[in-house]
């Protein structure tokens, strides 16, 4: 038998951050150990006109105006969600096949948290304090990301988005300065929109592929 060619593609990371109605991808390779955009994108996790995939807490949190929570309100907030991960994972998908049209195999996607992650039950949450809901938003997000990860059978990690800039510079060795030139030569290679979402993004591709043995 025949070895086995070694596969051309070139690895590529995929940063992932979550915002209202999606995620911000970006998917990163490494030319000469330097990191090379090869596509900017959006993950969208909600469907035009569907408020139910946009906000579902916010939704049943005005279904249950008492403080308590519905069994209503639970079975809303369920479908919402389920139609949030399936929409994350075809658009997932999309996005696994762009890379790959640009010879570039995706090894790794890398997720940007924070604090907010020790909340558990979020539907009780939102429904205790009429500004909780857009924090269960974003955090329900985050898992829709996840799930389009894992039906992908992508490998997926996550890095603290606050303590991500001093983590890299230790760990690529470069000023703080020197990451921020670099991600501003990144973002005009890009193109807008290159804000601080899409920044942290790319870092935390970038970061991920340089650790990869």
């Amino acid at each position: 038998m025949s070895a086995k060619r070694k596969s051309t593609a070139t690895p590529a990371v995929l940063g992932l951050r979550a915002i209202r109605g999606g995620g911000i991808a970006l998917g990163v390779s490494l030319d000469k150990n330097e990191p090379h955009i090869v596509i900017s994108s959006f993950l969208a996790t909600s469907a035009e006109d569907d408020r139910l995939s946009l906000e579902p807490y916010h939704v049943a949190a005005e279904m249950c105006r008492d403080g308590k929570v519905s069994a209503k309100a639970t079975a809303v907030v369920a479908e919402g969600r389920k139609r949030q991960g399936k929409l994350a994972a075809n658009g997932l998908a999309e996005i696994l096949d762009q890379l790959r049209a640009e010879k570039c195999e995706p090894v790794a996607a890398t997720l940007l948290v924070n604090r907010a992650g020790w909340i558990t039950d979020l539907l009780a949450y939102s429904v205790a304090f009429a500004d909780h809901p857009p924090v269960a938003e974003g955090l329900a997000v985050r898992d829709a990301l996840r799930f389009a990860c894992r039906q992908a059978d992508l490998a997926i990690s996550e890095v603290d988005e606050k303590s991500l800039p001093d983590f890299a510079s230790e760990v690529l060795r470069l000023s703080p300065a020197a990451i921020d030139a670099r991600l501003k030569t990144l973002g005009a290679e890009a193109g807008k929109p290159w804000r601080k979402e899409q920044k942290l993004a790319c870092l935390a591709a970038w970061l991920t592929l340089a650790r990869k043995p």
